[in-house]
């Protein structure tokens, strides 16, 4: 079972389209890796996947992602918790 599918997703800073209808599934107990050049937008793809956009004046998000068939951008998602889930480490 996927546990995070990410349909149509699409993302914009302000006039810039950042993450072009991306479709991914993400099985559980796996690893993912996310390759690319500096600048493709996988640091932004990671960011949306625990909702650290929203805090990001000008950024807005189309599609869906959810996370054990839950969308995390649905109106009802507790962020915080969303986020002890979905962890995040930087460089």
């Amino acid at each position: 079972m996927d546990k995070l599918i990410v349909d149509k997703l699409n993302l914009y800073y302000g006039a810039n389209h950042a993450l072009r209808n991306i479709r991914m599934a993400i099985p559980a107990c796996g690893v993912t890796a996310l390759i690319g050049p500096s600048g493709c937008g996988k640091s932004t793809f990671l960011r949306t996947l625990n909702r650290m956009n929203d805090l990001v004046e000008g950024c807005r998000i189309e599609g869906r992602v959810a996370l054990d068939g839950e969308d995390i951008y649905s109106p009802g998602t507790d962020v915080s918790l969303l986020r002890k889930r979905v962890g995040m480490v930087f460089q």
